[in-house]
């Protein structure tokens, strides 16, 4: 990615997978293991990550996108990752702050595909547009099985007290989020140099392990051993 002069280089990772693998989770962990080696780093995510970016990810996860089509969405997904990079990713490599960002570019193909088989070659264009070079360094893919992610997602509610509404793809049938599954491993299969796939049904510390582990393995500036 961009290098700031007398910099180290800013690194722009991403992590993919289904609902309830724990992206989210991860992600935060991640940014703490990069804090404690002295690596400034933001978090985003996608859709969203700019004022603009989150307020399309509202209208489209609201379902008020979904009678326009699969194509329309895939243009507002485009559009929201556009602000997202011009915005927040692009200034922050460039200034040498690390990026870390919960989805990006491989949800649009993998969910899209699904919710309506929208042509590769009119997202090849907008991600083309939109990325405007700026392909992450690394993608991490945490795979888990999809009924067993809802079970996790249930229990987390139960213990958080809270009621399970979902948004509009949380809420498709299991077979639907199997078929979502085997879209973010073809991904991985067919860009090998850049993404690497963690089963993500394994705890959240061995999983932090195992994403450090390949995190500090792809970019020499961190194999410096572990924090005292």
């Amino acid at each position: 990615m961009l290098e700031a002069p007398n910099r180290r280089p800013a690194r722009f990772i991403t992590f993919e997978g289904g609902e309830g693998v724990g992206k989210s989770t991860q992600v935060r962990r991640l940014l703490n293991n990069l804090g404690d080696r002295d690596i400034e780093a933001v978090r985003t995510r996608e859709p969203g990550g700019t004022p603009k970016a989150e307020a399309i990810r509202s209208f489209i996860l609201q379902g008020r996108s979904e009678e326009w089509g699969a194509g329309a969405e895939a243009v507002l997904f485009a559009a929201a990752r556009l602000d997202h990079v011009n915005q927040l990713i692009a200034p922050n490599l460039a200034k040498g702050t690390w990026v870390i960002s919960d989805r990006f570019c491989d949800s649009t193909r993998a969910y899209q595909g699904l919710t309506g088989g929208v042509n590769d070659g009119l997202i090849d264009a907008l991600e083309n547009l939109a990325l405007d070079g700026h392909v992450p360094d690394l993608t991490i893919v945490l795979d888990m099985d999809p009924a067993l992610a809802f079970k996790r997602v249930e229990q987390r509610a139960v213990e958080d007290g809270l009621q399970l509404t979902g948004d509009r793809f949380e809420k498709e049938e299991l077979d639907w989020h199997q078929r979502l599954r085997e879209n973010f491993l073809d991904i991985a299969a067919n860009n090998p140099d850049r993404c690497v796939v963690l089963s993500a049904e394994q705890g959240e510390e061995k999983l932090e392990a195992a994403i450090w582990e390949v995190v500090s393995g792809r970019f020499p500036e961190l194999q410096t051993g572990p924090v005292q």
